[in-house]
């Protein structure tokens, strides 16, 4: 079964489960799952029960799609993303973004937690990701072709749609809320990255760096979709040297910025 076919499959299933036609995707990142708890949830399937899904490993994640009402809008949520650290390839990853495509999702929103490498940053703060540098070491559109999902030479020129960012900006000022615009640098992980590392990222023009987001992004726009996408700076590569990283502490981090990119991905569906 071709990768066409296992969408066309994919979306068959769900689509006996729902009545509602979602317009615009959300997939939420570590510790941002406190979206989901102002939506108007109608449907949940577990990753498990849909074909061709891959299941989330990772503490923070819950692993189901939920459909709804977010501020009168149509959404399909993904409380939990696949990450290629996991061990699943770029196709798997994307699987999602290319099923929420097939069901009429226009607009997709991701959201991530990042390590900050843009002085300026703080713990805590919020990104509007305005481009990307891509060091995965696989790409999601590598392979044949299928000229019903895309065409084979995608101009990525624009990533990230300009008029949701100038509309983020803007809600986020009447919401006095502070934000940031960057470029988000995508590394395949599970580490996090040396000093050396953040050095480098930051010189080749990265702001902030995490380990998803960019396959999904391709695709979507592979797809036509718009893109919108925020990170939480949950630690700072710029740091003293004595201080590490786990990854509980980027999850408390994602978990105390949460109701700020909550509030504001909200407005920002209102809007649409």
């Amino acid at each position: 079964m071709n990768l066409f076919e296992k969408i066309q499959e994919t979306v068959s299933f769900i689509q006996k489960k729902i009545t509602q036609k979602p317009t615009v995707g959300i997939v939420l990142g570590s510790g941002l799952g406190g979206l989901i708890e102002v939506v108007e949830r109608e449907v949940e399937i577990s990753y498990a029960d849909i074909p061709h899904f891959p299941v989330s490993t990772v503490q923070g994640h819950e692993g189901k799609l939920v459909f709804g009402k977010l501020r009168g809008k149509e959404v399909v949520l993904m409380a939990g993303r696949f990450h290629y650290y996991e061990g699943y390839n770029m196709e798997e990853i994307s699987f999602p973004i290319r099923v929420m495509k097939a069901l009429g999702v226009g607009t997709l929103i991701l959201s991530n937690a990042a390590g900050g490498m843009n002085a300026a940053y703080q713990v805590g703060d919020l990104v509007l990701i305005k481009d990307h540098i891509n060091l995965f070491p696989e790409h999601p559109l590598r392979g044949p072709n299928d000229e019903r999902l895309g065409v084979r030479f995608l101009d990525m020129s624009e990533p990230y749609d300009l008029k949701l960012i100038e509309n983020a900006k803007a809600i986020a000022k009447h919401q006095n809320l502070i934000v940031h615009t960057g470029v988000y640098v995508g590394l395949q992980g599970p580490t996090f990255e040396t000093r050396a590392e953040y050095h480098w990222l930051h010189v080749i023009g990265g702001d902030v760096v995490g380990m998803s987001t960019v396959p999904e992004v391709i695709v979507a726009r592979h797809g036509g979709m718009r893109v919108f996408a925020a990170s939480v700076v949950t630690d700072l590569g710029i740091r003293d040297e004595l201080n590490t990283i786990s990854h509980e502490e980027v999850l408390e981090a994602a978990n105390a910025a949460a109701p700020k990119l909550a509030g504001l991905v909200g407005a920002l569906v209102e809007d649409m």
